[in-house]
C-alpha cells in the first residue's frame, strides 16, 4: 500500500515538475523574440529605414527609401548592405535611381514596358561611385558604405528611389513590406515589423516651403554580434612598465591553427610563400588570410601602461592588423575604463566620451584622424596605428594594483574583443610577498626531504 502511494506521489511530482518547465519554456519563448538585440555601450542603437511615398502613380507609388545609422560606433564596410522584404500583393518595381535589385525575377507577362524587378522578394543594393547622375539621388552610390553616427554623421545615411507598380494608389489600399532583411555585409541585424508613422516633411532648398510625404513607414533593425559570426574578430594583449610579463591574447581566441583541416587558413609572416598566398585564389572574393599566430584574430589591441608621474599616467594603444586581406577604413575603438573621466590628453587620435547611462563617464570612442592614420592597413610592416592616452590620477580611485589600470571591455568596430582572464592581468611587484616565498622555499624542501626519510625508514 506504501509503494504504490509513493509511486502515485512520485508521478504527480513529476507531472508536475514536467508542466512547469512547459511552462517556463512557453514563457521565455514569448518574452524573447529573435528581434530583440541589446548593446550595453549603446543601448539605443540601431538602424532605421524609412520609406516615404512621395507621390501616386496610375498603379502605385514612388517612394524613397532611407536607411540611417544611428549606431554610434558601429558601420557598414564594403562589400555594403544589402537589402531585402517580401511583398504583400503582386507588387512590382518599375524603376529605381540610387540602387537595383540584384534579380529581375520572371517578367515574361509584360509586354511592352518591362519593370525593372518581378521578383516576390526583391533584394536592393547601393549602386557604385561613379554612377552616372541621371541615376543618382542624394545619400546614394556609396557602394553600400554606412559610417557611423558619432564618427561621420554625413555619411551615416544611404538612399535609393524605387516606383513600385500593381500596388495601392491611397493610404488605405498600400500593402507595407513584410520580411525585411538587412545584411551588412553579412548576417548579424533582425529586422522588426514596418509601423507607418507621421509622414515625413521636407524643407525645399530655399527653405521657404515645407512639404510633407504622402505616407510613411519605418522598419527598425538591430544588431547581434551572436548572429554575425559564431568567433570573435579581435582580441586584447596586456603589458606594464612595472611588470616585465607581456600578456598575450588568449590562445585560440578567434580560431585555432588548422592546417590539417583547412589548409592555406593562415601563412607565416616569414614564409618564402607570402606574396603567392596574398594574391591567391580567394583574393577575389575577399576570403580573409591571417598571418599565423596563437590566437588567430585579425585584429589585435594592445593596451600598455607606460609611464606613471606623480598627478598623471600614460598609456600607449597599438591596433595591430593580422589580415593580409583586409583594409580597415574609418575603423574605431570603444573602450571602457573607469578613468575616462579625467583623461587630459590625447595624441593623433579622434575621442569622443559615451554615456550611455546618466552619470557614469567611463566609456570613449578613439578614431584616426583623417587623411593621416583613419586607415588601418592590411598585415605587413604598416599594418598597425597606435597612439598614447594621458590619464589625471584621482586620489580616492587611482591604483596599479590588481590590475585596476587595464580595460574593462574593447570593441574594434562594434564587435566585443576577447580580454585575457583577469587572475593573467599583470599585477604590481609585492617586494614583501616575493622574498618570504624565497626563504620559506628551502626550508619547506628540507621538511618534505625529512618526512620522505621517516616514511620510507
Amino acid at each position: 500500500m506504501e509503494s504504490s502511494v509513493m509511486s502515485s506521489a512520485t508521478g504527480s511530482i513529476s507531472k508536475l515538475c514536467s508542466f512547469t518547465i512547459l511552462l517556463l519554456f512557453f514563457f521565455f519563448c514569448s518574452t524573447f523574440t529573435s528581434t530583440e538585440a541589446y548593446d550595453a555601450l549603446d543601448p539605443t542603437g540601431n538602424i532605421t529605414i524609412k520609406w516615404d511615398v512621395i507621390s501616386w502613380t496610375p498603379d502605385g507609388y514612388v517612394a524613397v527609401v532611407t536607411m540611417y545609422n544611428f549606431q554610434q560606433y558601429r558601420h557598414i564596410q564594403a562589400p555594403g548592405w544589402t537589402l531585402g522584404w517580401t511583398w504583400a500583393k503582386k507588387e512590382v518595381i518599375w524603376n529605381m535611381m540610387g540602387g537595383q535589385t540584384t534579380e529581375q525575377g520572371d517578367c515574361s507577362k509584360f509586354k511592352g514596358n518591362i519593370p525593372h524587378c518581378c521578383k516576390k522578394d526583391p533584394t536592393v543594393v547601393d549602386l557604385l561611385p561613379g554612377t552616372p547622375y541621371n541615376q543618382q539621388i542624394a545619400n546614394c552610390c556609396k557602394g553600400g558604405v554606412m559610417n557611423s553616427w558619432v564618427q561621420d554623421p554625413a555619411n551615416a545615411a544611404s538612399s535609393f528611389q524605387v516606383s513600385v507598380g500593381a500596388a495601392g494608389t491611397t493610404n488605405k489600399t498600400v500593402r507595407l513590406p513584410r520580411n525585411f532583411t538587412l545584411k551588412a555585409p553579412g548576417p548579424g541585424y533582425t529586422c522588426g515589423p514596418a509601423k507607418i508613422v507621421k509622414p515625413t516633411k521636407f524643407v525645399t532648398p530655399d527653405k521657404r516651403r515645407i512639404t510633407q510625404a504622402m505616407m510613411t513607414w519605418n522598419v527598425t533593425c538591430t544588431y547581434s554580434q551572436f548572429l554575425a559570426q559564431k568567433t570573435p574578430t579581435c582580441c586584447v594583449s596586456l603589458s606594464s612598465f612595472y611588470n616585465d610579463t607581456i600578456v598575450s591574447c588568449p590562445t585560440c581566441a578567434c580560431g585555432c591553427q588548422n592546417n590539417m583541416t583547412e589548409p592555406g587558413s593562415c601563412v607565416s609572416e616569414t614564409s618564402p610563400y607570402l606574396a603567392s598566398a596574398v594574391s591567391g585564389p580567394g583574393k577575389a572574393s575577399n576570403a580573409p588570410l591571417l598571418q599565423c599566430t596563437s590566437h588567430m584574430c585579425p585584429v589585435r589591441i594592445h593596451w600598455h601602461v607606460k609611464l606613471n608621474y606623480k598627478e598623471y599616467w600614460r598609456v600607449k594603444i597599438t591596433i595591430t592588423n593580422f589580415n593580409y586581406r583586409m583594409n580597415y577604413t574609418q575603423w574605431n575603438l570603444v573602450v571602457q575604463h573607469p578613468n575616462f573621466d579625467n583623461l587630459t590628453q590625447l595624441f593623433s587620435f579622434n575621442y569622443k566620451s559615451l554615456t550611455p547611462y546618466a552619470g557614469l563617464n567611463d566609456t570613449a570612442m578613439l578614431w584616426g584622424v583623417k587623411f593621416y592614420n583613419d586607415l588601418l592597413s592590411e598585415a605587413g610592416p604598416l599594418g598597425n596605428v597606435q597612439s598614447e592616452l594621458l590619464f589625471r590620477k584621482d586620489a580616492s580611485t587611482f591604483t596599479f594594483e590588481k590590475g585596476w589600470a587595464f580595460p574593462r571591455r574593447i570593441y574594434f568596430n562594434g564587435d566585443n574583443c576577447v580580454m585575457p582572464p583577469p587572475d593573467a592581468y599583470p599585477w604590481l611587484p609585492n617586494t614583501g610577498f616575493r622574498p618570504a616565498m624565497s626563504l620559506l622555499q628551502p626550508v619547506m624542501t628540507i621538511l618534505a626531504s625529512i618526512v620522505f626519510l621517516w616514511a620510507y625508514l
